[in-house]
């Protein structure tokens, strides 16, 4: 039995904030007699034409931007560092709409803290802020409740800044769910990293383009993606994702994604880098997905494509499953958030 350790309590602000940014109609007939329904159908073809024309050049420049719409600025720092009894917690910071919990097994040691936007979900204009510090000795994975939706924007990207310091000793795994952008979504996020010599981390980032239940095709919108990984200070890896709206038209070409629309990619950090290398390419013909691994500055870093996200989840959990008994223990391992 998983329970929740709270930093606050969820009050009144649990379903405050802003929704995506929509548009009323007014309503010009005037109120009649006779008896009408109160919502008039509408079949799902309408409702995706509907949308679409929301989202088209002509519109945009007749309504107002996201800039002028209520917009979310959420943050959620935390500080953990080792002792006798296993990782303490030192500090946390939220800010809504983001929220922290800490799971608990059997009263045992804290062991995987979750993230929870109680938004719902991220709309152009929001900006998100997230923070883990790992001290000497902590041990820690991080992941998010559920799977994050970025809805369909005017102009203006959401903002996703993540931030990660593992010091001396220290092990820190960072595994949020995935990130679902709508068709004309747009996303701008950046992952910072800091690590110290003794220190092991693993962190992963992974999209999916478009909602495969509704059929659902990308054919607009503006992803930005961007890793920073330093070691003592040292920058040792730069990477940079973008596609932008000229772009999705040809993202189905197999110089660039072909039929993927779930990447991921992987960053492994810590010691036996070479033997570990080798260990994640033999696994990688048995993860049933488009995949490849590599070492650069330091690092493995492994990349993940499938055709649809349930494929995409299936390998990251075979893949840490495999990983995690080659590391032995430590917080690399399937969150159990994953299969809540």
């Amino acid at each position: 039995m998983i329970r929740f350790r709270n930093t606050a309590q969820l009050g009144g602000d649990l379903f405050q904030g802003r929704r995506c940014s929509y548009f009323r109609r007014s309503l010009q007939d005037k109120p009649t007699r006779s008896r009408k329904p109160m919502f008039d159908g509408i079949s799902p073809s309408d409702l995706t034409a509907d949308l679409c024309a929301l989202g088209s050049p002509e519109v945009r420049g007749e309504n107002p931007s996201d800039k002028d719409l209520q917009r979310a600025e959420g943050s959620g720092r935390m500080v953990l560092s080792g002792s006798d009894k296993g990782t303490r917690i030192v500090d946390v910071f939220q800010r809504s709409p983001i929220r922290i919990m800490f799971a608990r097994t059997c009263g045992g040691p804290i062991e995987e803290a979750v993230l929870i936007n109680t938004a719902g979900g991220i709309a152009g204009g929001d900006r998100l802020e997230f923070g883990v510090t790992a001290l000497a000795n902590a041990s820690i994975a991080v992941t998010s409740q559920a799977a994050e939706k970025v809805y369909r924007a005017l102009s203006e990207p959401a903002r996703i800044t993540t931030k990660l310091k593992a010091g001396e000793a220290a092990k820190l795994a960072w595994l949020p769910q995935e990130t679902i952008v709508f068709n004309l979504g747009r996303l701008s996020r950046e992952t910072e990293i800091e690590l110290s010599s003794e220190a092991e981390l693993l962190a992963l980032e992974w999209l999916v383009l478009g909602r495969a239940a509704h059929g659902e095709e990308m054919v607009g919108g503006q992803i930005t993606d961007i890793w920073r990984i330093k070691k003592d200070s040292r920058l040792i890896w730069a990477d940079s994702f973008r596609v932008t709206d000229e772009m999705f038209p040809h993202l189905h070409r197999k110089a660039l994604l072909s039929n993927c629309k779930a990447l991921a990619t992987l960053i492994y950090f810590g010691p036996y880098l070479d033997r570990r290398l080798e260990f994640v390419r033999d696994i990688v013909p048995s993860l049933g997905c488009h995949c490849a691994a590599t070492s650069v500055g330091g690092l493995i870093i492994v990349r993940f494509a499938t055709d649809v996200s349930s494929n995409l989840r299936h390998a990251l959990c075979s893949f840490l499953q495999q990983f995690n008994r080659e590391l032995g223990p430590g917080p690399f391992r399937v969150p159990k958030m994953w299969s809540c």
